[in-house]
């Protein structure tokens, strides 16, 4: 089981969102670490535990839905919640990201106030 006091890796390439995103997840609490592209996550997260991931979907080198089959292949990764957090915000692209791996869905832009609730959301229901 994943240590749920490990930092949650935010996957953003916009540096003011993945900024945010850590602000937001600091003030409350909880550790961060960032990547800003598919391949430094992959070579970061083989070397740092992590306890969430929120994987944007449009990457620069990746499309997060390529990159998620790569995560899940990493063993310290297999088990944890990754959390698609994207623009693409139809109901049918969240039952696709849902479909192919992801354990949650945080639609762009995100809201501020219950942003933290839903990755707590998230990882309770993967947790419990």
């Amino acid at each position: 089981m994943a240590n749920q006091d490990a930092p949650i890796a935010v996957i953003e390439d916009n540096a003011p969102i993945s900024k945010l995103f850590c602000t937001i997840l600091n003030k409350a609490g909880f550790k961060t670490v960032e990547f800003s592209d598919a391949n430094s996550s992959i070579d970061g997260l083989k070397k740092t535990e992590v306890s969430t991931v929120l994987l944007d979907i449009l990457l620069p080198d990746k499309n997060g839905t390529e990159l998620i089959e790569d995560l899940r292949g990493i063993s310290s990764l297999k088990d944890i919640p990754i959390v698609a957090v994207t623009g693409f915000a139809q109901p049918s692209d969240q039952q696709k990201f849902m479909k192919i791996g992801f354990d949650g869905f945080i639609p762009k832009p995100i809201n501020t106030t219950t942003f933290v609730q839903e990755i707590k959301d998230i990882r309770s229901n993967k947790f419990d």
